[in-house]
């Protein structure tokens, strides 16, 4: 109580009309309207952090799981194939942030078995070095990651792969490499026959369905390359790719490229970010029509007030304390419905895998049937700067909003406003 008393009287007023009035039932549904207003604003701010933190999921889930197959940093020469690998390797782990090195070949061919065939990507690897840069091996479901040895001429291929090649563990797939063999009948296609040792899911539609793995050895035979077509790198963290690649770029042998994951998959992530930004505008837009609602709120409370501000205005209080009164009961429905919104949104986005399975069994219903999407649960990360960055715009709304109502209860005219009281 004593805080309370020796608040400036502009606080003491404007915190006595956010309240219900008792004697009043107009002033009642005024404050009827406020709440609904703050509920209106705390929605919007929750509902927000939801969608971004689900959204932000789905974008963490999504990379992960093309960063299993993909490496975080690729280092080739552009001549196609790198002699002095082993030299390059010693060099780029010398970098504290790279934890690991492997050789690839790279090549586009096609497959066939029977009447199938279908566009691959194949990737030359050496089995006991390539899970130092991917999860691949650990993603086998059938068969062996080992069994691609040299000479052997064999293959592991993606699950999506397989199943429209209806080929297994043990049977033949067909390789045509692009580059030729020119005899006197006319060019020929270089073709190898291979066998399918292992199968394996990344969990992303693209790899599963257009990528093959053979030994590297083999993979130099067939797309005759003298060596491999360059380095694959791990490092400690995937977001510090960009630096890192930056780095190496300066401490390695001058004629090499390098490339991180992110410029991989530039288009990707760029439309996801631009996804992004637009559900957050819409949804902010959301979050306006709630704030603004607290003009009207602010309106209705300006004109039941009109005594009361005339009498303060004889009182002595100066059209800025007038305006004062009104901004703190609108700021503090905003400040309160915005505070209300992120502790609501952040308690659903970190519990969001206990909510979302709790709702599919009590309704019988599954969001993400597993027969349809590959990320069968809701994937939630919540990014503090994102609920930061809500809050302040929610209250920044709500307090643009009580500026015009605000500014006519300070023009009240004490003489016209006492006139028929």
């Amino acid at each position: 109580m004593r805080l309370t008393k020796n608040l400036p009287y502009e606080w003491l007023v404007g915190l006595r009309y956010t309240r219900a009035g008792k004697r009043s039932g107009r002033n009642s549904f005024i404050s009827f309207i406020s709440m609904i207003s703050m509920a209106c604003i705390a929605l919007g701010v929750a509902a927000l952090i939801i969608v971004l933190s689900v959204m932000n999921g789905f974008q963490k889930e999504v990379r992960d799981r093309m960063l299993s197959v993909l490496s975080h940093i690729e280092v080739f020469d552009a001549t196609g194939s790198m002699s002095n690998w082993q030299q390059v390797a010693v060099d780029a782990l010398q970098n504290k942030a790279v934890l690991g090195s492997a050789p690839y070949v790279a090549a586009q061919a096609m497959m066939t078995r029977d009447e199938v065939v279908h566009g691959v990507i194949v990737r030359g690897v050496l089995p006991d070095q390539e899970p130092k840069v991917s999860d691949v091996a650990s993603q086998i479901k059938q068969g062996s990651f080992s069994d691609l040895k040299r000479g052997e001429f064999n293959v592991v291929l993606g699950s999506e792969l397989a199943r429209s090649m209806h080929a297994g563990i043990g049977d033949k797939v067909t390789l045509l490499a692009p580059q030729g063999q020119v005899t006197p009948a006319g060019v020929i296609p270089r073709l190898k026959q291979f066998t399918v040792v292992g199968i394996f899911e990344a969990g992303h539609y693209e790899f599963d369905s257009s990528l093959a793995f053979i030994q590297l050895e083999d993979a130099e035979v067939m797309f005759r390359q003298s060596a491999p077509s360059g380095l694959r790198l791990r490092i400690k963290d995937m977001l510090a790719a960009p630096q890192v690649s930056y780095e190496l770029s300066q401490s390695l042998q001058p004629g090499l490229y390098i490339r991180d994951w992110s410029q991989q998959n530039s288009n990707w992530f760029a439309a996801v970010k631009t996804e992004k930004r637009m559900m957050f505008i819409i949804l902010t837009l959301i979050i306006a029509v709630a704030a603004f609602n607290l003009v009207s709120t602010l309106v209705m409370t300006v004109t039941d007030k009109q005594a009361d501000i005339a009498i303060l205005r004889t009182l002595g209080a100066t059209p800025g304390s007038i305006m004062k009164i009104f901004m703190i009961q609108g700021a503090l429905v905003g400040v309160i419905g915005s505070f209300v919104g992120v502790l609501l949104g952040v308690i659903v986005a970190l519990n969001i895998d206990v909510i979302v399975p709790f709702i599919e069994h009590t309704l019988q219903v599954q969001f993400l049937p597993k027969s349809i999407y590959v990320i069968s649960e809701l994937p939630s990360d919540l990014i503090w700067s994102d609920v930061w960055t809500i809050g302040i715009v929610a209250v920044v709304l709500a307090f643009l909003a009580t500026l015009y109502p605000s500014w006519a209860a300070s023009r009240v005219k004490p003489a016209e406003a006492l006139r028929y009281e």
